[in-house]
C-alpha cells in the first residue's frame, strides 16, 4: 500500500451482532464500491484468505473502496455458521453499510468458493429489490454442494472462473453448469492451477480487474 492508502478495521451490525471487517481504500473519492465474500467458514475461510485479499487489493488499486469481512462465527463475528443463508443475510448487511457509506456507487460483488454462493444469493435477493449489483464475480463456485440452480437473475453480468485442475470443486461440474444457468455467465479457465490458486494469483487478478465497473 502507498502512503495515501487506507485499510481499516471496523466492526459492522449485523443480524448477530457484530461483523469483523476490514475496509480498503485508495486515494481520493473511490469511484465503485466492493465486497469480497470468504471461503467456507467450517475449513478455515477467512477474511484473510489470500485469494480475497488479492480480490481486495485489485479493487482498492483500480480506485474502489472494497470491504470484506468474516461471517457470523468466523473471527471476531458473532453468531453460528448458517450454511450459507444467515451468511447471505450478513452480505446484506455490510452492503447496506457500504451503500450507506459511499451511496450511488456501483458495487462489484465477489466471492470465493462458499463465498461464491453467499454472493450470488446476495446479488440475487439485491436484484429482486430493485439494487443490483454491477458485477457478480465468482471463483471457484461449488456447484456441487449449494443450490446455485435457484439463483437464476441477478440483474448484472456475471463472471466465473475455475482452475481447471481444482481440488476441491470439480470443475467439469461448474463448466456444465456456466453452460446452462440463466445467468449466463463468462467462463473464464484458469490451467495449471488448483482450488486456492497458488502460484497462479496474478492471472486471477488480471481478469478480475477486467471486470471491474471502470474497465467495463
Amino acid at each position: 500500500m502507498t502512503a495515501s492508502d487506507t485499510r481499516q478495521t471496523c466492526d459492522l451490525q449485523g443480524p448477530e451482532g457484530r461483523l469483523e471487517a476490514v475496509l480498503e481504500k485508495g486515494e481520493g473519492t473511490p469511484t465503485f464500491c466492493a465486497i469480497v465474500c470468504h471461503p467456507h467458514p467450517l475449513f478455515g475461510g477467512t477474511m484473510g484468505n489470500k485469494v480475497v485479499t488479492t480480490l481486495s487489493r485489485t479493487c482498492r488499486e483500480a480506485g474502489g473502496a472494497v470491504l470484506r469481512f468474516n461471517f457470523r462465527g468466523v473471527g471476531k463475528s458473532q453468531g453460528a455458521y448458517s450454511d450459507g443463508l444467515g451468511e447471505t443475510e450478513d452480505l446484506l448487511a455490510a452492503e447496506a453499510w457500504l451503500s450507506h457509506a459511499w451511496p450511488g456507487l456501483p458495487l462489484w460483488l465477489a466471492g470465493f468458493s462458499f463465498g461464491s454462493f453467499v454472493a450470488a444469493r446476495g446479488a440475487r435477493i439485491l436484484a429482486d429489490n430493485g439494487r443490483p449489483a454491477r458485477h457478480l464475480f465468482l471463483v471457484a463456485p461449488p456447484v456441487h454442494h449449494y443450490d446455485f440452480n435457484s439463483i437464476d437473475n441477478t440483474a448484472c453480468p456475471v463472471t466465473v472462473v475455475q482452475s481447471e485442475d481444482d481440488e476441491v470443486v470439480p470443475a467439469e461440474d461448474v463448466f456444465q453448469w456456466a453452460a446452462q444457468t440463466p445467468l449466463a455467465p463468462d467462463l473464464i479457465r484458469v490451467p495449471d492451477a488448483g482450488h486456492f490458486f497458488h502460484g497462479r494469483l496474478i492471472p486471477l487478478a488480471e481478469v478480475a480487474r477486467s471486470r471491474l465497473p471502470g474497465a467495463l
